[in-house]
């Protein structure tokens, strides 16, 4: 059921940066390592709804329905501007500082989430990606879409730690300058004012 070329182009996808990547440094590079694990599991768990749907038909549904498929993308336009203002913000969820304040790991898992949650995209993105590697068996096609989502997942939570790692192991050299505080903040408030640019222009 599982092929190579699957696993090859699943990575594919997970290594492109993405708005769930930029939010995994963010948090890494603010708040350190552990935090940045909480930020990749919910990112990962953000997608368990995209892949039901898709699993289940539902994407579809949403494809050709323009009123709800324009209410997930504005709410999702709405929040990753939400998050270019706390990367802004003094003392912002996603602000860079030497002293991180302490925040339950739930909230940043929720902020993960809502990131994939409230994008429309994901859904029509997964019934596109997962079919051409089903073995074309009816009776068994929800149960390969499952267990092709449940290795999307795994391989996405691993990618996206090894990012946060990555942050938080250069947390300290990068936040040692008041300036390249200033800029990471600055530039992580652009990414994702562009990226809800992008999604506000997507369409069905």
């Amino acid at each position: 059921m599982i092929n190579l070329q699957f696993l090859l182009t699943a990575l594919v996808v997970v290594v492109a940066p993405g708005t769930g990547v930029i939010y995994t440094l963010a948090v890494g590079l603010g708040r350190g390592r552990a935090a940045s694990v909480f930020a990749a599991l919910g990112c990962t768990l953000g997608i368990v709804p995209h892949l039901t749907a898709a699993a289940l038909g539902l994407a579809a549904l949403l494809h050709t329905s323009a009123l709800l498929f324009q209410i997930v993308k504005f709410a999702g336009v709405a929040y990753l501007l939400y998050l270019a203002w706390q990367a802004m913000k003094s003392g912002g969820a996603l602000a860079l500082s030497r002293e991180a304040g302490s925040e339950p790991g739930w909230r940043i898992a929720l902020r993960g989430i809502l990131i994939n949650l409230l994008n429309p995209k994901l859904s029509l993105f997964f019934l596109a990606l997962l079919p051409p590697f089903l073995s074309g068996n009816p009776a068994t096609v929800t149960a390969e879409m499952s267990v092709l989502g449940a290795v999307f997942m795994a391989l996405t939570f691993a990618v996206f730690a090894l990012y946060g790692a990555f942050a938080a192991a250069a947390r300290d050299l990068l936040l040692s300058s008041d300036r390249a505080m200033r800029w990471l903040s600055r530039s992580f408030a652009a990414i994702f004012v562009a990226l809800a640019g992008r999604l506000a222009i997507e369409r069905t």
